[in-house]
């Protein structure tokens, strides 16, 4: 499998995950869903309720906080379709296209994003390459 297969996988899985915290989850369950129904039927209704356990699963880890596990599901969701490109690489077209309809300002390739930051003393540096949420106490 190809580097951009891979970027591709691991970009759907973030973004797949991201999105179930937001008003378009039930756009993306739907989307992927329809992606896995035509590509394997018999695997959808079982995809479709590992999303909302998913879904269940990443509420809960912002609720409490646990950004690792947040960070996990997208790992997870990357694995599986990654597998599934990897044994289906003609639907990766149908997969950029889901990503761009979910979710337009994200470009459906990704770039390579460098970052660099010097603090010292009691300087504080915070960087994302997408969504970043602080919490001080």
């Amino acid at each position: 499998m190809d580097a951009q297969m891979m970027d591709l996988a691991r970009t759907a899985g973030t973004t797949v995950v991201t999105l179930m915290a937001t008003d378009a989850w039930e756009r993306t369950r739907d989307g992927i869903v329809a992606l896995w129904r035509r590509v394997s039927p018999s695997r959808a209704d079982g995809v479709e309720g590992e999303l909302e356990a998913t879904r269940d699963d990443l509420l809960l880890a912002r609720e409490n906080g646990d950004e690792l596990a947040e960070q996990e599901l997208g790992e997870e969701w990357a694995g599986r379709l990654r597998r599934l490109l990897r044994d289906r690489p003609e639907v990766a077209a149908e997969l950029r296209r889901i990503l761009a309809d979910l979710y337009p300002e994200e470009p459906a390739r990704p770039g390579t994003v460098q970052m660099r930051a010097e603090a010292s003393g009691s300087g504080r540096v915070y960087q994302a390459g997408r969504d970043q949420r602080i919490a001080e106490r």
